[in-house]
């Protein structure tokens, strides 16, 4: 289908802008953020007990990488398909259903006993709360207007450190007091399914009526589905394991890899020309500065999810640490993020302001990289802690005030896809991180070990029971670890960097979308709440409230869809 088709099934979607009064949002914010954490302690928990599920799941030591790769496998896969299927069925709807996959998931994981069933059930795990962080991300673009998403989506993100920080505590106790690695995910299942309770009866409906359920399920995009699943899984699965389980050589590489590029290939001419509702349309890459943050996006997703599971790895193998003591010393990195994220939005509220934002918290993520480069053996606490501040401190900048710049790059039509997409290239890079990081870790690995110690290199993610060794074999062994952790470090900074000098063709025109077209219309301003407030009180059904920026008059959704209509007549 042509672009000018697409855009008339976008206008043809039914609107779901509700902006809600102080009251009602804040029990939607709370809301989410419940869920959001429980999300995000599922997702990095899991870091620190890998090395504990792999020596107990037998014959899982020396792939239980896939753990990891696995969730961003399933988390990438669906990631555009969540914006445009809450485009049709709605975004509580769709919500609902990704939490009870975390919640069955995450059951799921608890009860298995062999690796292939833990890496499905994983797989799984990351479906649904890629689901759940990405409607929770549109959701808000649908309550709050741009002026003061910064502020929220920095509450938002502050949460998500939350979750990042507590995830690994939770697990690390668990496994040290409960003596148990199951313990964790079956406190994780009823606390997702509690999150999915509060969230039916809490979280607004749709604020218009919806088409018919069978209209809505011709409109998805089966094409763009079909082929960017066969690209993501017959892509990332090959990088994740070529040259370590798998040898490049191989046929089953080499056809995976081809069939893999075929099906890229296939999306974007699908997604070009055939598709009515396109999950990624191509349209949103003619501007330089979208086009550029979603490689940014792509890159720090790489860099943030391999530093997430191998800084932790490091800690434990290289200085012995315990689960808890490694988590302790990651909070300096989740610690700066959540400070940041509240601090980054309420700047971006108050300014209107992004620009400096990003080149700030880009800056000091590649210090703080860099600086990891520093990390010895023997490294004190301290000296462990500050560059995982720094990291933090970038990652707080980063993630949230990104999303409102694109979104700000967008008409609010396409502000759910543009989030969709945001989030999928995010992940596909944080897929693609931990796969390459993998495979740098256990080839170093492999090459630095002393003579007679080779077999350890196929178990990386078990902490070596180094009892009864000759100390000098001790040493050299800890050092092996150390110089592949140093590699994986060392491949992370010049991502980050091109991140960072990415941001000169980010031009900040402020939060108001400046192309206009048919998908642009006017947004509530941030300074009218006490008129959201009024109309609210007024009426029992919530509305969207669209106000003349010179008068001030409100008007509801329905007068405003009658002057579409009209024009599209």
């Amino acid at each position: 289908m042509a672009p000018d088709g697409q855009t008339a099934a976008e206008l043809a979607l039914h609107e779901q802008t509700n902006l809600l009064p102080r009251g009602k949002l804040i029990v939607v914010l709370v809301t989410l953020s419940t869920t959001l954490l429980v999300t995000f302690i599922d997702q990095n928990g899991i870091s620190v007990a890998l090395p504990t599920i792999a020596a107990d799941l037998h014959g899982a030591a020396d792939t239980i990488s896939w753990a990891g790769t696995a969730s961003l496998i399933g988390n990438t896969t669906f990631q555009m398909l969540y914006g445009r299927l809450s485009d049709l069925f709605g975004r509580k709807a769709v919500y609902l259903a990704a939490v009870a996959l975390l919640a069955g998931a995450d059951l799921g994981c608890g009860l298995s006993h062999s690796p292939a069933a833990f890496y499905v059930c994983r797989a799984l795990a990351g479906i649904g709360g890629g689901g759940i962080t990405n409607l929770s991300m549109i959701i808000v673009s649908d309550v709050v207007t741009l002026e003061q998403r910064g502020r929220y989506q920095g509450i938002i993100g502050a949460m998500v450190g939350l979750g990042n920080v507590s995830g690994p505590y939770l697990a690390a106790a668990l496994i040290e007091r409960a003596h148990d690695w199951r313990a964790f995910f079956y406190m994780l299942a009823p606390l997702a399914a509690l999150t999915g309770v509060l969230a039916f009866f809490l979280l607004p409906p749709a604020p218009t009526a919806r088409p018919p359920w069978r209209d809505s399920v011709r409109k998805i995009d089966y094409g763009g589905l079909l082929t960017s699943s066969s690209a993501v899984v017959f892509l990332l699965i090959p990088i994740a394991g070529g040259g370590t389980y798998f040898a490049w050589s191989s046929p089953l590489v080499i056809g995976m890899l081809v069939v893999g590029s075929v099906s890229l290939v296939a999306f974007v001419a699908v997604e070009w020309a055939w598709a009515t509702l396109p999950m990624m349309p191509v349209g949103l890459f003619a501007s330089p500065a979208v086009a550029t943050m979603l490689v940014q996006n792509f890159l720090f997703g790489a860099v943030y999810q391999s530093c997430l599971y191998y800084i932790p790895l490091y800690l434990q193998n290289a200085h012995g640490y315990s689960p808890l003591r490694s988590a302790a010393v990651c909070t300096a990195l989740v610690g700066g993020q959540t400070l940041l994220s509240i601090l980054s939005g309420q700047y971006i509220s108050r300014r209107q302001r992004y620009a400096e934002v990003l080149w700030a918290g880009f800056a000091s993520w590649t210090l703080g990289c860099g600086l990891c480069l520093l990390y010895t053996r023997t490294s004190p606490p301290g000296v462990l802690v500050a560059p995982l501040l720094l990291i933090g401190i970038g990652v707080g900048c980063i993630f949230q005030p990104m999303l409102v710049a694109l979104q700000a790059h967008v008409p609010p039509g396409r502000r759910a896809v543009i989030t969709s997409n945001r989030n999928f290239f995010r992940c596909a890079g944080g897929a693609v991180g931990l796969a390459v990081s993998a495979a740098v870790l256990q080839a170093t690995l492999r090459r630095d070990l002393p003579a007679g110690y080779a077999y350890i290199a196929s178990k990386p993610y078990t902490v070596p029971d180094l009892t009864g060794l000759p100390a000098a074999d001790r040493i050299d062994i800890l050092e092996a670890y150390t110089a592949a952790s140093h590699a994986v470090f060392t491949l992370l900074v010049p991502l980050i960097g091109v991140c960072l000098l990415g941001c000169v063709l980010i031009r900040d025109r402020g939060l108001t979308y400046q192309g206009g077209g048919p998908l642009a219309a006017a947004e509530v301003p941030a300074q009218d709440t006490s008129v959201l407030e009024a109309v609210s009180v007024s009426s029992p059904d919530p509305v969207t409230v669209e106000v003349d920026l010179e008068k001030g008059n409100a008007s509801d959704s329905s007068e405003n869809t009658e002057k579409k209509e009209d024009k599209r007549s």
